[in-house]
């Protein structure tokens, strides 16, 4: 008997855990003033998109700070306030399903309009989700060089930081719908990158990363032609987890946008701890 009622708390915990992944739409309406190309306008009411499906969902949290200061002016005394309202939706966006579907007009001044439609899975924020801290560096290592604006032939470092001991992995989307594994660094023999708590990480950085020695590789972006738009996916948990199934391109495990999502999906479905971070990346010709 009490085998028979701990497999049925089990199979009830993976049926909880798999339900807190959920089917999610959303559209959004992005009016250009005529200072954005096409693809960014795209990428615009995409991100809009996402967070109207999030919000219809999940709902949001609306909070106001309000700042007091007392001054002497003259001979009276003023008292100021400032009020600061901020509203945030309180759903996490996984993976895209499928690709976002797209209407375009103009306006009378021949400005672009984009109405975008998107599916994909989500989850409601929760507190189980480990905290930790990534920034994308451009051309230093220091926290200042934070940025996520680039210029063809410009440095790409990585900063991170995590409040446990635990496991990374960080992935590179292109406009191709390519993503590349780029930590572990492709001579590295594991599947996620052990790191310890409280430590600050600075990766792609041969001065920086000497624990990994000659297995650093250094990332320069490159977008010799036109605009280009990519995304870092920063992916740690405490759990250990296995990398995706991925071929080789350049030197570089890769694989498709549609494949990855799969696998991120499945991945925080089995481990509630995981968390990710999505940084999206412009890249222009010089």
């Amino acid at each position: 008997m009490k085998r028979l009622i701990s497999l049925f708390l089990l199979v009830h915990a993976l049926m909880c855990s798999a339900s807190d992944i959920v089917s999610v739409s959303g559209e959004s309406t992005y009016y250009d003033d005529g200072t954005k190309s096409k693809s960014e306008c795209m990428r615009l009411a995409a991100e809009q998109a996402r967070i109207d499906a999030l919000a219809r969902k999940f709902g949001t949290i609306v909070s106001q700070d309000i700042l007091q200061t007392d001054r002497i002016a003259g001979n009276r005394e003023q008292n100021d306030f400032l009020a600061l309202t901020s509203s945030e939706v309180r759903g996490e966006w996984i993976a895209d399903v499928g690709e976002p579907e797209y209407e375009f007009s103009h306006d009378s001044k021949s400005n672009l309009i984009v109405h975008c439609k998107i599916s994909g899975k989500a989850t409601e924020i929760t507190n189980s989700a480990t905290p930790f801290e990534a920034n994308v560096l451009r051309n230093g290592t220091d926290l200042r060089n934070a940025d996520n604006i680039f210029r063809d032939g410009d440095d790409m470092f990585l900063h991170f930081r995590a409040s446990a001991d635990g496991y990374l992995a960080v992935f590179l989307e292109d406009e191709a719908k390519d993503v590349y594994l780029l930590l572990p660094y492709p001579r590295d023999p594991k599947s996620r990158l052990p790191v310890i708590k409280d430590k600050d990480y600075v990766f792609f950085s041969r001065d920086r990363d000497k624990e990994n020695g000659a297995m650093v590789e250094e990332m320069v972006m490159t977008a010799p032609d036109n605009l280009e738009y990519n995304r870092v996916y920063v992916v740690f948990s405490p759990e250990q987890f296995s990398r995706p199934v991925m071929d080789s391109a350049a030197g570089l495990p890769v694989m498709k946008s549609a494949e990855f999502n799969k696998w991120l999906i499945k991945n925080r479905r089995n481990d509630s701890r995981m968390g990710v971070k999505a940084m999206n990346l412009q890249i222009s010709p010089r």
